[in-house]
């Protein structure tokens, strides 16, 4: 498939799941091919994935559920949980780390350039987070990027012995897609681009 029409492909599906043809195996090897082969600055390979099928993806979801009951109004709450159990129900959670240590291994090994390791190690996350939704997009894979760090990032480190150098920036929810995404809109080009010769 074509590089553009396989990213026009990957939409964010919230309606999913566990009907997955694919094996956990198979999925595996995809996130890992996917995020081995992601750039990252100084080839640094920053990043790191965490995935969870079963009982620890229906755990991890409690664990968000947990925390958000403790800070949403109990009369928001409903919907909320409403939320967190249409991710619950689906096949999978790829949980995207960035490893602190190697950031400041960087920083010390290049001085020069210190500063700019931590914004580098986001677009390798990005990047990752990117190129794993797409290669499960291709295999009719729906997904939807979470963002509950860094209100669960503690519970999420002592639940799945997480090293404490790990960094959580992103959880990618999958399975199989219910219900298509609706339509996509754009704002003018005028706004995004501009073309000098």
């Amino acid at each position: 498939m074509p590089f553009l029409n396989q990213i026009k492909q990957r939409r964010t599906i919230y309606a999913i799941g566990k009907k997955v043809e694919l094996t956990v195996d198979q999925i595996e090897e995809i996130i890992k091919e996917a995020v081995r082969h992601s750039p990252s600055a100084f080839n640094s390979q920053t990043s790191r994935v965490v995935t969870l099928y079963g009982e620890s993806h229906a755990q991890f979801w409690n664990i968000v559920r947990e925390t958000l009951k403790k800070m949403v109004p109990e009369a928001a709450f409903e919907s909320t949980n409403t939320k967190i159990k249409s991710f619950e129900a689906g096949f999978g959670t790829a949980l995207f780390f960035e490893d602190q240590d190697t950031v400041k291994s960087l920083q010390e090994q290049f001085a020069l350039y210190a500063e700019h390791f931590p914004i580098w190690s986001e677009h390798s996350t990005g990047i990752a987070q990117f190129s794993v939704w797409n290669a499960l997009a291709e295999q009719k894979i729906g997904a939807s990027l979470q963002h509950y760090n860094p209100i669960i990032d503690q519970e999420v480190a002592k639940t799945f012995n997480i090293p404490a150098s790990w960094k959580l920036r992103g959880q990618l929810v999958f399975g199989s897609i219910e219900a298509s995404a609706g339509e996509k809109t754009f704002i003018d080009d005028a706004i995004r681009f501009k073309k000098f010769d």
